[in-house]
């Protein structure tokens, strides 16, 4: 896969509490495009990080109910993937100061 339609698969790394606890698992969270599939995340992920993926998991964020005032909305709806790495590999830019 070429490196620039990687980046258009994957759109940003997810950094929270929970997916740094995560990160001892050698599993990492991102946000990828809606139409993404499992095996074009997988190369996405191996293109971009030069790692090697075991397992990805994949789940649609439903949009939620929101109001500011007398006005409503939804957020939007998107698309998460945690995928796991090998044995051995890790993304140090994503590790912060572990």
């Amino acid at each position: 896969m070429e490196l620039q339609k990687a980046y258009d698969i994957i759109i940003r790394p997810i950094l929270t509490e929970k997916t740094y606890s995560l990160m001892q698992e050698r599993k990492y969270t991102f946000e990828v495009v809606k139409n993404a599939t499992k095996p074009e995340i997988k190369e996405a992920i191996e293109t971009i990080f030069k790692v090697k993926v075991e397992k990805v998991y994949v789940m649609n964020m439903k949009p939620k109910p929101k109001r500011l005032g007398r006005s409503e909305g939804y957020t939007r709806g998107w698309k998460k993937a945690i995928v796991k790495l090998g044995e051995g590999y890790v993304i140090r830019e994503l590790q912060g100061s572990l």
